[in-house]
């Protein structure tokens, strides 16, 4: 964890590099790029797809803590 202090000696972290953007201008890629931005999309539907559940489950356990 950075300390603020650190934060404001050493400047803000980098923001992590896009490994794709939609609507991006795919015309350069490769076959072989193409299917590595698949597989990224793909884990970052999987990665959403988790978020929603958690947040449905989370939903449920209070409405059925406020029900009872």
């Amino acid at each position: 964890m950075v300390a603020p202090d650190d934060e404001l000696a050493f400047g803000q972290r980098p923001k992590p590099a896009v490994l794709h953007e939609i609507g991006q201008n795919i015309e350069d890629l490769s076959a072989p790029e193409l299917a590595d931005r698949i597989s990224i999309l793909k884990a970052e539907i999987a990665r959403l797809e988790k978020a929603i559940e958690a947040r449905q489950a989370t939903r449920a356990a209070a409405n059925a803590a406020f029900k009872a």
